[in-house]
Parts: structure tokens; sequence; C-alpha cells
């Protein structure tokens, strides 16, 4: 009888260590897939590593150890970490291990960015703009990006066209208050390069050569060349002594003034004088509100990396607090 219980007893330690081995089988990776994962991330660049890891990562065989340790000692960290750059392939060799909540949790996560439902699509691109709103907000009350200057270094042809040509164009190259003289051949340096990508974009859209940006110089020389050759002229009728009957030569100019500038170039008018203060600042609100929208279109791929703000998540903490204005207030109102 004794012996009969030694061998139940025998038998279920023998099938508990067997479930105990089949359990361990199913939550575990094979080695081959850990070693391929790991060869293929190690040849990558830029990715994350722990500052006390940072120095012991400059070659493919450091990064590799370290993915493979991490692959077998935290797999749900490594995902959280390295996810995002698994293959949809790489990604079904931990599905053995998705009995566990916190592993099965990051695989769902990364299945939805991979292959996203309809639904799944449609929230993303929400949050999307309303992360990219919240930035933008916070842009503007950085006061810096969306300054004139820093809007007319982006968009210099836009900004001439929305709000330049009406401003005094000598003054930019002019010495600002306190600023050094480095600093100001630095800014007209800056300035000439601006200019002539105005230049270009006004030549390729066919823009008349004397309406080019900073050819007012120009213009100015010829009047002047002008002025001087009509003064001449004046002087040559007076030391002739006027016409045969001794009377001085008049100009025909059917009884009105002659506006020699108007002559010489009919078509140039004071800009700067062609708009009022509330019109030029009408015009800078639309130049402003364009840039915004190229903002929020993710057109400043140039100035701006996207990806960082479209996955920003403290970013979502801006509405929930607008969220909470909005209810106080209504709040308020109701009483």
């Amino acid at each position: 009888m004794d012996l009969e219980k030694e061998l139940v007893l025998v038998a279920k330690q023998k099938t508990v260590v067997e479930m105990e081995q089949k359990k361990e089988t199913m939550r575990t990776m094979s080695e081959e897939a850990k070693e391929r994962i790991s060869e293929r991330l190690s040849r990558l660049e830029n990715l994350y590593f722990p500052r006390a890891l940072e120095s012991t990562v400059s070659l493919p065989s450091q990064r590799k150890a370290i993915f493979h340790d991490l692959l077998s000692r935290d797999v749900a960290l490594f995902l959280e970490r390295y996810g995002s750059q698994l293959t949809c392939n790489e990604l079904t060799e931990f599905d053995a291990m998705k009995d566990d909540y916190e592993i099965n949790w990051h695989m769902k996560r990364l299945r939805s960015i991979m292959s996203p439902s309809e639904e799944e699509l449609r929230m993303r691109s929400v949050t999307v703009k309303n992360r990219r709103r919240a930035y933008l907000d916070r842009l503007v009350c950085g006061g810096h990006y969306f300054s004139e200057d820093a809007m007319r270094e982006r968009e210099p042809y836009l900004h001439h066209e929305y709000v330049g040509k009406f401003q005094d164009q000598s003054s930019r190259g002019m010495a600002r208050p306190g600023e050094r003289w480095s600093e100001t051949l630095m800014r007209r340096c800056e300035e000439a390069a601006l200019v002539a990508k105005i230049r270009g974009e006004q030549q390729r859209m066919g823009v008349p050569e004397r309406d080019w940006v900073g050819n007012e110089r120009f213009q100015e020389e010829e009047e002047e060349e002008e002025e001087e050759e009509e003064e001449e002229e004046e002087e040559v009728d007076e030391e002739r002594g006027g016409g045969s009957n001794g009377q001085p030569v008049e100009r025909p100019h059917n009884g009105a003034d002659v506006n020699y500038d108007s002559l010489s170039n009919p078509d140039r008018v004071s800009l700067e004088a062609s708009v009022s203060a509330e019109e030029l600042e009408d015009r800078m609100d639309q130049f402003t509100y364009i840039m915004q929208q190229k903002f929020l279109l993710g057109e400043d791929q140039e100035h701006l990396d996207y990806s960082k703000i479209d996955n920003d998540e403290t970013l979502d903490d801006h509405w929930q607090r607008e969220a909470n204005i909005d209810a106080e207030e209504r709040y308020f109102a109701d009483d």
C-alpha cells in the first residue's frame, strides 16, 4: 500500500514538473529568434540606451549583447524600448509569451500601429491633430517661432507678398540698438540671402525686374539721373534766352503739373503709403494664419521633427486642462 502511494506521489510530481517545463517553454522565445532580432537591431543607429550603457554601445557586437540580454531578462521592457523597431514577422516571435499581461499589452499596441483598423486610424488622426494644435499653442506662447522675423526666414517670398513689399526695406540692414558690429554684418549676410530667395521666386513667377525686391536703390539712381537731365535742359533753355519772341519756353502739360517720376515709371507707386497701418496689421494676421496652417498640415518638416510632436503623449494633458477650464466656466456661467 505504501508502495502504491509512493508511485502515485511520484507520478503527480512528474506531471507537475512536465507542466512547469511546458509552461516555461511557452513563455520563452527561441534562442535562434533572439539571435536574429538582436543581430538586426545591433546594425541600427541612434537607438535609445540607458545613460549607464552609452559608453559601451559603440560597436554592433556590444549592442547585440545588450539586446540579447534584455530579451532574456525582461521581454516587456524590451518591447517598450525597441518594439517600434520590430517587423511584423519578428513580433510574431513573441506570441508564445502573450499569456503575460504586460507583454500582451505591448504586442497589441505595436500591432495596432503596424496594422491599424479604420477606427484606430481615425482615432490616431484625431490624436495627431490635437497634439499639433497643443504644440501650436506652445509655440505661440513661446513667442519666437511665429514672430515676424522667424516666419520671414522660413517663407521669405510669402512674407514679401503679404507685408514685406509694404515695408521700408532699407531699415532691415541698419544697425540695431545694442547690437555688435559683427552681429550687424552677420544679419546683413542673412538678409542678403533672404533677398536672393525672394528675387529667385519673383523671377520664377515672371515679375518684372524693376519690381524685384532690392531694386529700390537702382530706381532711385535712375530717377536722380533723370532729374539731373531735366535740370540741365532747363539751364540750356534759360541760357538761350527763351523762344523767338524772347519769352521762356514752357513745356506743355495740359494745364497740370507734370510728375516726372510717374512719367519715367508710370507703374511705380509708393507701396508704403498705399496701405494703412490697420490694413498692414490685417495682412500680417493673414500671413500668420497661413504659417500656422502650414505647421498644422505638417509642412514645416524642414524646421521641426513631427514624429516627436505626434508621439508626445504629454501634449494630451493640454486638452485635459482645456476641458477642465471649460467645465469650470460652464459651471460658473450656470450659477
